[in-house]
């Protein structure tokens, strides 16, 4: 356990407070993050395989202003991103990892969420007229087999991806990004504040990225004397 260190009457002197250490720029770019952040949107992965999808999508998931991803676990597969693909964008994520979808849905119920499953179904919705108000998870499948039965039955909904090409399908991460980059769009036109973070919610995150933002800060007040 780390100890504070003491100074020569023996009173502990604590490490300085992370926001202190960041200069003013990075400051200025947290609050923007911060502002434009949700957690009223987010990703659930059913079961996928490749380490490159899953990096893919956390970046993007990140870039893109979600907080969180959720991750149904694959049996055989474990969830483990390419660190060059995701460039330790993951470390500003909350990725929450479930045995099962049951396990997720319940979680994920138990917040206010609708669950949409992204499926070429007859009864589908299209991403176009799909709107993003609310509380959102948006549910995406495996490479090959796509969402499980599972899924399907305990989806609020489905949707599809409009196609005009000969292609009939997208590879999962680029599924993704083609309806995050709807969704923040369609909540940018529609949504007075599209973050809609409490102010603790708010203040937490602020904190965690100064954190983040200064890894050094221990060993900078321990060569500070």
């Amino acid at each position: 356990m780390a100890r504070a260190k003491k100074r020569a009457g023996g009173r502990p002197v604590e490490p300085p407070v992370a926001e202190t250490l960041v200069l003013p720029p990075r400051r200025e770019k947290i609050e923007q993050v911060v502002r434009q952040r949700t957690r009223s949107l987010v990703v659930v992965l059913d079961r996928i395989e490749d380490p490159f999808n899953m990096a893919a999508v956390l970046r993007t998931s990140e870039a893109l202003g979600l907080q969180e991803v959720h991750v149904v676990e694959h049996p055989e597969f474990r969830f483990r991103p390419n660190e060059r693909v995701t460039q330790g964008c993951d470390k500003w994520l909350d990725v929450h990892l479930w045995e099962t979808f049951a396990q997720a849905r319940e979680a994920l119920i138990g917040r206010g969420f609708e669950l949409w499953v992204s499926a070429a179904r007859p009864a589908a919705t299209s991403l176009w007229t799909l709107g993003f108000s609310g509380k959102r998870a948006l549910v995406f499948g495996n490479e090959r087999t796509g969402v499980s039965e599972e899924a399907l039955a305990g989806a609020d909904g489905t949707f599809w991806i409009p196609m005009r090409g000969f292609t009939r399908s997208l590879n999962v991460s680029a599924a993704v990004a083609a309806t995050l980059g709807r969704a923040m769009a369609w909540r940018a036109e529609h949504l007075e504040d599209e973050g809609a973070l409490s102010p603790e919610e708010a203040e937490a995150l602020r904190g965690r990225f100064h954190a983040l933002s200064v890894k050094q800060r221990g060993r900078i007040w321990r060569k500070g004397g």
